[in-house]
């Protein structure tokens, strides 16, 4: 009998040590076109919040998330998100704002702004609306066609002002240059180099941190100290930022807006060209994330490693211009 037991055990475990040992499933990539377009498909948030939704994965910043973000304000110091508006051309900045000044008088003075071109691009700090800038196939988010932008001459639903009322949640300020092998001695990370989702897990363990439904997440590539070392650059030369399978990292952890020191996509994005952003049009036309271009972090970053906190009430709030695809605007970091 003792023989017979014996024989059950080692058969048990003969068939149970291969089942525990076998690999897990592989993780979803995006490696080549075929990914992209099955991601786009499989992430899209269309119709989650209804037909008529305009807010997008903002839907996720509920009262109750917006009291827990107002907690992390705890030395009550603040910091602004943005970089100084561009006034002068450069590589980074065909686009300027042309400021003028009026008469000047014993009384004061009034000036004008006027942008020579669209603020959106790679350099002026700026929010993306979650519909129209951005469509994937002729169509923005929840299926909102082209032919509607025509029509009416601008964003008819979707547009900018969805988000008037401001942005007030938590945000995590992800350092990729703690990452190891990702930066340069000067502490940037150079043009090309790619954030994958795997690397957003290993900064939420380097911070002590975990993305929760309803954050902002920001990415911090140390752009502008480069550019203030070595001078601007077109994006030709490229720019640090998420890869596109990032997107499976916003979908499975429920993030409500993306934001980065550069144009958010890492350029080139080792997709096609064909493809243009991938991250661009995951985040904004199949997910309806929000996206947060150009931001300026380096005294925030200073501050949280000072602090080593990483997490922080942020509050925005873009222009109120009906139409609109996007807005200028200076978030705040509240430590």
């Amino acid at each position: 009998m003792k023989i017979f037991v014996i024989g059950l055990m080692l058969f048990g475990a003969g068939i149970s040590i291969p089942y525990a040992q076998s690999p897990s499933p592989a993780r979803p990539s995006i490696a080549n076109e075929a990914d992209f377009r099955r991601a786009m498909k499989e992430l899209s948030n269309w119709g989650r919040w209804g037909n008529d939704d305009e807010l997008g994965a903002a839907n996720l910043i509920t009262p109750a998330k917006r009291k827990q973000a107002l907690a992390l304000a705890k030395e009550g110091v603040t910091i602004s998100l943005a970089h100084d508006v561009a006034q002068e051309k450069a590589a980074d900045a065909p686009f300027i704002l042309e400021r003028t000044l009026n008469d000047v008088t014993a009384t004061g003075t009034t000036d004008r702004y006027q942008y020579t071109g669209t603020y959106h691009g790679v350099v002026h700090s700026h929010l993306d609306a979650v519909d129209c800038h951005v469509m994937y196939e002729g169509k923005g988010y929840n299926g909102r066609p082209m032919e509607d932008i025509k029509a009416a001459g601008g964003c008819p639903k979707g547009n900018i002002t969805a988000l008037k009322d401001g942005v007030v949640t938590r945000a995590i300020l992800f350092d990729a240059t703690r990452l190891p092998g990702k930066a340069t001695s000067q502490a940037w990370l150079e043009p090309g180099t790619a954030i994958h989702r795997e690397d957003l897990e290993s900064m939420e363990k380097l911070e002590h941190v975990k993305v929760a439904p309803g954050d902002v997440i920001l990415l911090y590539t140390g752009r502008w100290k480069r550019r203030a070392e070595k001078g601007p650059w077109g994006r030709d030369t490229g720019f640090a930022g998420y890869h596109a399978d990032v997107a499976f990292f916003l979908k499975e952890r429920g993030v409500s807006f993306i934001g980065s020191d550069g144009p958010n996509d890492v350029m080139p994005s080792g997709l096609p060209p064909t493809i243009g952003i991938p991250l661009h049009q995951l985040a904004l036309a199949a997910m309806g994330v929000d996206i947060f271009d150009n931001l300026d972090f380096e005294r925030a970053v200073e501050h949280a490693r000072q602090l080593n906190r990483y997490e922080f009430l942020f509050s925005a709030a873009p222009l109120r211009i009906a139409l609109g695809t996007g807005s200028p605007l200076n978030p705040l970091a509240i430590f």
